[in-house]
């Protein structure tokens, strides 16, 4: 039995050394190794603990087959051994090993184990002492210097792990890979149209006078567009509400805004406009803004069709145009007008009619209108393909302008109104009649009403 004996200490001094070589490996492999990054996550700690075990089974099968499964059995019964390496890196490149080995029986056994360990332990030194990775296997989370801080588009820092490996589950690559370095450029921020000017405040906040007046010296005194952009949404958006409408008339804000229509960035001018129209609701500010009218006008007709800057501008000229005040400063751009309105899209169409009808309900304005060049391409705007809002507009200006030349007696004056003018479209060529009464089996009872209403007054 001592044979028997000798040869199961034999197999765990074997096992033991075979495992203390595996951890040492493990751990100072990668510190040589640095541009490889391995996997760290729960499956791979688990393959490694396999790994381990099958060694381990591969040698206790070979210490069976010289010893005997009694010696097996024995050596289960009689010893405990436990194995335990450390390593902790301290000051970049001191290393402490550290084996702890259970009660067992045979002092020869002891005194080879020790011997290995010394050995092992010299040669992790030296490995060792080419340089420390930064941070500590532990897995404490560093920051890359190599990474921006917190204030990127994206919010917060990239942590990466600092140990000898690195996960692949943050990473997002596959399991198994290895790669390199990381050769991205840092993060930088979204890029946006900003300044070096914070605004104080948010598009949507409700001002009181004092805050307003600093919007408006900021827009007056600022050269920046997105400043510009941003004061001039914040003064509409406060021009929607009727006693904000005072209080940047009194502050002298009208001028301020008016000013920036002339600039060559169609965002400003589009903002502008939308704040000039917010404000032009107030009878007070519309005395103010006539100044302006022409120069609105202007730009709006030859300015890029159914543009944003256009479309505002329409809505500015409509609003300017609901009294009869300041109508006649517009009634040179009649036949522009009439352009658009064949030229322009769906959108464009009924703010276009919707600033004519302003005018045909004016009967004053009825001779000027009814004597400018139109295309004889607008009657296809009575064609029943179109939907609901077109033709109800369409409509509606045919009946005011017919109205109007009743009540102005201009039927008789036939002859001062040329072949292309709108009074021979509507009056005297019978194309508009007839496309009328084809729309009286129209399948929308809305529109249907309404031509028999016109229709009525012919």
């Amino acid at each position: 039995m001592g044979r028997t004996r000798e040869a199961g200490c034999v197999a765990a001094g074997v096992v033991i050394g075979a495992g203390a070589c595996y951890c040492v490996y493990r751990l100072t492999w990668g510190r040589d190794e640095n541009e490889k990054i391995w996997d760290d996550d729960d499956e791979d700690d688990e393959e490694e603990s396999s790994d381990i075990v099958e060694t381990r089974i591969e040698n206790g099968k070979g210490a069976k087959a010289n010893a005997g499964m009694g010696s097996e059995a024995r050596l289960q019964g009689n010893s405990k051994v436990k194995a335990e390496v450390g390593m902790v890196l301290e000051s970049g490149s001191v290393v402490k090993a550290e084996v702890h080995l259970g009660p067992q029986n045979g002092g020869g056994l002891e005194a080879k184990a020790k011997a290995l360990f010394s050995t092992l332990k010299e040669q992790a030194s030296a490995k060792a002492g080419r340089g420390a990775r930064l941070g500590t296997i532990s897995g404490n989370r560093t920051l890359a210097p190599s990474l921006p801080c917190p204030g990127g588009r994206g919010g917060g820092c990239h942590p990466t792990r600092s140990g000898a490996r690195a996960g692949s589950r943050a990473s997002g690559k596959t399991k198994g890979r290895t790669r390199g370095k990381s050769t991205r450029t840092p993060a930088t921020a979204w890029p946006v149209r900003r300044g070096k000017f914070n605004f104080p405040y948010k598009i949507d906040d409700i001002l009181g006078a004092p805050d307003l007046q600093k919007v408006l010296n900021i827009l007056e005194r600022s050269n920046d567009p997105f400043i510009q952009e941003i004061a001039l949404v914040t003064l509409g958006n406060n021009a929607a509400y009727s006693f904000n409408q005072n209080a940047i008339r009194e502050l002298g804000g009208l001028p301020i805004i008016a000013k920036l229509i002339k600039t060559k960035d169609l965002i400003i001018r589009e903002k502008a406009y939308n704040a000039l129209n917010n404000l032009s609701v107030n009878a007070e500010n519309q005395g103010k803004i006539k100044t302006y009218i022409s120069q609105v006008c202007d730009d709006t007709v030859i300015c890029r069709v159914d543009s944003a800057v256009q479309m505002a501008g329409l809505r500015l000229l409509t609003n300017m145009t609901v009294t009869n005040h300041y109508q006649h400063l517009l009634s040179y751009s009649f036949p522009d007008f009439f352009a658009l309105l064949f030229l322009g899209n769906y959108f464009t169409k009924i703010q276009i009619m919707k600033l004519i009808i302003n005018f045909t309900e004016n009967p004053a304005m009825t001779r000027e209108l009814v004597s400018c060049k139109v295309p004889s391409e607008l009657i296809s705007l009575f064609n029943k393909e179109w939907d609901r809002e077109i033709l109800l507009n369409i409509l509606t200006l045919f009946e005011n302008i017919n109205d109007n030349i009743k009540s102005e007696g201009l039927a008789s004056s036939k002859k001062e109104f040329s072949r292309s003018s709108l009074f021979f479209l509507f009056k005297e060529s019978g194309v508009c009649i007839k496309k009328i009464k084809a729309l009286a089996n129209h399948n929308d009872l809305v529109v249907k009403v309404k031509v028999l209403k016109v229709l009525t007054k012919l």
